[in-house]
C-alpha cells in the first residue's frame, strides 16, 4: 500500500508552471482553460502526451473551432489555483473552464472547508466571465483514514449539486487501478494512460461544446 510520505511527496513534485495554447483554432475566439495541477501538466511526460494536448487533437480532427490553452502547474493547491485564476481568466478569456484541482490539498491532508472555499470561489470567479465551467472529481488513497477521504470525495458533487455544475465524478477512473497505464509513482498516469484520462472526460465536456465549424468542400 502506498504510504501518505510518499504520496505527499510526490504530490508536490513539480513546482514549473506550464502553460501551452494548443491548437490550431485560435482564430476562432473559442477557448478552452484547462486549470489543474500535476494530472493536467503531463506530470513526467513530454507535453504533447499528456490529456490535454490530446483534447486539443480530437477537437481539432473532429472540427470543432477552440483553443486549448493548459494553465495547469504540477504541485498546485487549490488554494494557489485560487491566487493564479483571475490573471489566466483576463488573459485567455475562456468560454470554458475545466477545473481540476484538489488532489495536492488532499495529500497534504488540508482542511477541506479550505479546499471547498477555494474551489467555490474559482467557480463564481470563472462565471463571472461568462464562461461555463465542468469540474473534475478526484480521489486519495484510503490509507488517509475512511473519514477524510469519504468527506474529500464528496466536495466536488456537492459542488456540482450546489451550484449546477457538470462533473467528471473521477478524472482517473480508467487508469487508476490499472499499473500498466499508471507511472512508477502510483499517482499520475503514464503516455499509455493518457487517452483513457482524455476518455473519461470527453462524454462531459462533449455537451458544453459549441457547434462545430462547417467546412466547406
Amino acid at each position: 500500500m502506498r504510504t501518505k510520505s510518499k504520496l505527499a511527496g510526490a504530490g508536490a513534485l513539480g513546482l514549473g508552471v506550464l502553460l501551452i495554447a494548443l491548437g490550431a483554432e485560435a482564430a476562432s475566439g473559442r477557448t478552452i482553460l484547462v486549470f489543474g495541477d500535476s494530472l493536467s501538466a503531463a506530470y513526467g511526460l513530454a507535453p504533447q502526451e499528456g490529456w490535454v494536448a490530446l483534447l486539443a487533437q480530437r477537437l481539432r480532427v473532429q472540427g470543432y473551432g477552440y483553443e486549448v490553452v493548459n494553465a495547469s502547474e504540477s504541485g498546485e493547491t487549490s488554494g494557489g489555483g485560487l491566487e493564479r485564476l483571475p490573471r489566466a481568466l483576463r488573459l485567455h478569456k475562456p468560454q470554458l473552464v475545466i477545473l481540476e484541482l484538489g488532489a495536492n490539498d488532499g495529500l497534504r491532508a488540508l482542511p477541506l472547508s479550505e479546499l471547498r472555499a477555494n474551489l467555490e470561489r474559482m467557480v463564481a470567479l470563472a462565471r463571472a466571465t461568462g464562461a461555463r465551467v465542468l469540474l473534475i472529481g478526484i480521489r486519495i488513497p484510503p490509507n488517509y483514514g475512511p473519514r477524510y477521504t469519504g468527506e474529500f470525495e464528496r466536495v466536488f458533487p456537492e459542488l456540482a449539486n450546489q451550484y449546477h455544475l457538470p462533473l467528471v465524478p473521477f478524472l482517473l477512473a480508467k487508469v487508476a487501478l490499472d499499473p500498466a497505464l499508471m507511472q512508477a509513482d502510483g499517482l499520475h498516469p503514464n503516455a499509455r494512460g493518457e487517452a483513457p484520462v482524455l476518455d473519461t472526460v470527453w462524454p462531459y465536456l462533449e455537451p458544453l461544446l459549441a457547434k462545430k465549424h462547417r467546412t466547406r468542400g
